[in-house]
């Protein structure tokens, strides 16, 4: 059995099972309660350490908790931080581990933008730390792990949105602007909070910043394929949790519903 262990786990979000259940279902009780006018299809949630984006994450898996906790196939999308390469990088292991358990993996056919990469997830966080929210709010599923790298969401949504079913949910993992003043990150992510919903790709791709800009703009050209809808959930970033307002990263949260 091919299992990736966890990268993060103690660093990003506590390593001890019981510490971690408490942690994710006080975001998920603390969180504002949110709703779409339909089934609920994708998320972009924030991907850093708990104590600083887990409140705005914990919106939008509270929301998939209530609007579609059977959801199956989950197509998790975020950014290399530490590998480059061109395409998008599949896991292949059998299962990642957390200290909930093991997520059992899946894997898409290879093709001139999919590439089996495991090398790129080794040390990465953009997914791992969505694993334990959704092992808390989902109740039978499995993950396809997906970094990007080198790429157009142009190229790639056409063909991911093949994959996607009835019982399938898209997580795109990623921050906003990074190390601005508090004032200057809320004008900045300002123009995300606007464009990301109204499926605005020209400024989402001009003026937005992100990490994980691709999985954001992969999740909003499926939506237009699709005709789903979108929807501001909550934005923070770490000068409400640290209390530090000199330098901090933007979380933003988004539905995306048919």
């Amino acid at each position: 059995m091919n299992v990736r262990m966890p990268a993060v786990a103690g660093a990003f979000y506590p390593a001890e099972r019981f510490e971690l259940k408490q942690m994710i279902e006080s975001f998920l009780e603390s969180s504002k309660k949110t709703s779409v006018a339909g089934k609920l299809k994708g998320l972009i949630v924030p991907h850093a350490g708990y104590i600083y984006s887990g409140p705005a994450a914990g919106v939008g898996y509270k929301l998939l908790k209530e609007n579609n906790p059977d959801a199956e196939n989950v197509f998790l999308i975020g950014p290399s931080h530490y590998e480059r390469f061109y395409g998008v990088a599949q896991a292949t292991d059998e299962y990642w581990q957390t200290p909930f358990g093991k997520v059992e993996m899946e894997q898409l056919k290879e093709n001139q933008i999919i590439k089996n990469y495991n090398k790129a997830h080794l040390k990465e966080h953009s997914l791992e730390v969505q694993l334990p929210f959704l092992q808390t709010v989902l109740k039978k599923f499995r993950v396809y792990a997906l970094l990007t790298g080198e790429m157009s969401a142009r190229l790639f949504a056409p063909e991911l949105q093949k994959e996607i079913d009835e019982s399938s949910i898209i997580i795109a993992s990623s921050d906003l602007s990074h190390y601005h003043s508090y004032s200057e990150a809320m004008r900045i992510d300002n123009t995300a909070n606007k464009a990301i919903p109204s499926m605005d790709v020209y400024n989402v791709e001009s003026f937005v910043e992100a990490c994980g800009k691709e999985a954001i703009l992969t999740l909003m050209q499926i939506a237009k394929i699709k005709k789903w809808k979108g929807k501001f959930l909550d934005y923070k970033n770490s000068g409400d949790t640290s209390g530090d307002k000199s330098r901090v990263v933007g979380y933003g949260c988004y539905a995306f519903y048919e």
